[in-house]
């Protein structure tokens, strides 16, 4: 029976629908009249064969034997081709309902699981330390933190007992804009440093100033004092000048979860290892570890290299390098279920700062992070040497001309590999045009006539610059005009077209790049003389440095890329 004949013609299936229409010969979709229907149909026989079932058209007696008749409301056609296409369509109505179903559950079992994933999250204040954020149009700088906290089972023989944990290994990741290019910088636990004042928030809603030290680890900027990661922020942008956008907290079992989930991690060792303190006993050669071996593995330092922190640096940075090729080459980036987990693993293992403490930031920031090319990832550390104040060095201090020229890439986004970019033929012109502002005849410094603004240097900068010039430099046609009207971020000389062999020789001075130089309208100085604009943005350091970028990392850098396989020594 039909589905009227069934009394249920408010639930009739959708194929049949579809009936045939004499006059084009094709098969179209019929709604139920519209008119209230009988619950029991009269008997087929009871209408004539030339009668129209009510409401619905016939061919012409003329065309009657050439076309087939229509069926009544409700009946299927029962031609072999009306019946297969009929088939077809109720497939296709039936397969398009219940994959909308699907759909719908797996966005809403997707949305539970997101929630599920956003409950795991830890976060902390970053009270006001970091830049506010990472952006996806912008370089970025990340903090990663791991402590050496106990927490969690099966961790009581790593660590101090009863610590708060420290800064036990720091790495501050910096993207390039573009994303071609990548530094991991790591900052030795035992570095000399000086921590400042830190504004902390407290559980009960407060702020407390934790109070800074002078001339003390770099890892006591971590859970020492009630100090959290936004001190340790705070203290890296003293140290560096970066200010990072975001921090990430790992304790050890992030190590044992993490490499856990990608389904362990392939490192290398050039010798037999055994070390009772951190744990790792392995012969030499290849070995796919996670869990407690990944663990041992970043902690051993005893039985590589020198034996101390900076050895144990190397192999931290060797495992890293591994891990990120790791999760390139294989297939875990697109395999669903390594991705759940390792969302759910980084999620549990991870306590992050409360402006990236949602799943959806985490997923933005991988994704600029997925961009990076592993021959592009260098990993370094800051350049140090043995403190000279100890008769027998167990801390270090910053080998200070290497360490601000690696700080100063960092700062000008300038990567430690080379990279070649694509440049439209725009961009080639005016590279070129913007390098041509240095060529050409120069005048002798006391020809140089300057005025000095302060547009975001430290106070006192454009009166110690004045006294370098004067002194030191020879320009003695110089003047402090004091502040400009706005903060800017670069150093810039600004000097009409006439005055541009004095620019091209304030320029070797002081270090600036064709960038810096801005063609525009001569000024008068206070005399009434014509003269040169140099304006001493955030990035001026202090009076005779160079400013120019440093334009590959120095010698003393000990780094390696992410694309290589090293093996522990």
């Amino acid at each position: 029976m039909d589905a009227q004949g069934r009394g249920r013609a408010e639930s009739i299936d959708p194929a049949d629908q579809w009936v045939l229409n004499p006059r084009t010969g094709e098969y179209e979709l019929r709604p139920p009249p519209s008119a209230p229907q009988s619950r029991i149909p009269a008997p087929r026989s009871a209408a004539p064969a030339d009668s129209p079932a009510p409401g619905r058209e016939v061919a012409p007696p003329r065309r009657r034997r050439s076309a087939p008749e229509e069926p009544p409301p409700g009946r299927r056609a029962r031609r072999r081709p009306a019946q297969k296409k009929s088939k077809g369509k109720k497939v296709l109505l039936w397969t398009g309902g219940t994959m909308a179903f699907v759909v719908l559950a797996a966005c809403t079992a997707g949305y539970l699981y997101l929630e599920h994933l956003n409950d795991n999250i830890q976060s902390l204040p970053d009270d006001g330390a970091s830049t506010g954020g990472f952006q996806k149009d912008k370089a970025i700088n990340i903090l990663l933190i791991g402590t050496d906290k106990r927490t969690g089972a099966g961790n009581e023989g790593y660590g101090d007992t009863g610590s708060a944990g420290h800064a036990d290994t720091t790495i501050l990741l910096h993207v390039s804009k573009d994303r071609s290019n990548a530094t991991a910088l790591s900052i030795p636990r035992d570095l000399i440093v000086d921590i400042p004042d830190c504004p902390t928030a407290q559980e009960d809603g407060s702020t407390k100033v934790i109070p800074g030290s002078t001339g003390v680890r770099f890892n006591n900027s971590l859970g020492q004092s009630g100090r959290t990661p936004s001190c340790t922020m705070r203290t890296v942008t003293e140290l560096t000048g970066v200010t990072p956008d975001n921090f990430m907290v790992a304790d050890f079992n992030a190590v044992k979860t993490l490499t856990s989930a990608v389904g362990g991690v392939e490192v290398c060792l050039a010798k037999d290892i055994n070390d009772p303190d951190s744990h790792l006993n392995l012969p030499a050669g290849k070995h796919t570890i996670e869990g407690e071996d990944a663990l041992a593995f970043v902690r051993t330092r005893h039985s590589v290299g020198f034996g101390g922190d900076l050895s144990r640096i190397e192999i931290q940075q060797q495992f890293l390098s591994a891990l990120m090729r790791k999760l390139k080459s294989d297939d875990t980036l697109t395999s669903p279920s390594k991705m759940l987990k390792l969302a759910e693993a980084g999620t549990e293992a991870l306590t992050v700062d409360s402006r990236l403490d949602d799943i959806g930031k985490l997923k933005d920031l991988g994704l600029e992070l997925g961009k990076l090319n592993t021959k592009n990832l260098t990993f370094a550390t800051v350049p140090v040497k043995d403190n000279p104040a100890e008769e027998t060095p167990v801390t270090v201090v910053l080998q200070e001309e290497p360490a601000q020229q690696v700080f100063d890439m960092i700062r000008n986004d300038v990567s430690f590999t080379e990279v070649k970019k694509k440049e439209s033929e725009k961009e080639k012109k005016e590279k070129a045009a913007v390098a041509a502002r240095l060529e050409g005849e120069k005048s002798d410094p006391s020809e140089v006539r300057v005025r000095i603004l302060n547009g975001g240097a430290p106070d006192g900068s454009a009166q110690r610059e004045l006294l370098y010039l004067q002194n030191e430099a020879g320009v003695t046609k110089s003047e402090n005009a004091g502040d400009a009207d706005a903060e800017v971020a670069k150093t810039t000389l600004e000097y009409a077209p006439d005055q541009a062999a004095q620019a091209r020789a304030l320029a070797g001075i002081l270090g600036l790049s064709g960038a810096a130089m801005k063609p525009g309208e001569s000024v008068t100085n206070a005399q009434g003389m014509p003269t040169m604009t140099l304006t001493l943005g955030k990035d001026f350091k202090e009076a005779g440095a160079k400013l120019n970028a440093p334009s590959k990392a120095p010698e003393e850098v000990q780094k390696s890329t992410a694309d290589k396989v090293e093996c522990a020594k």
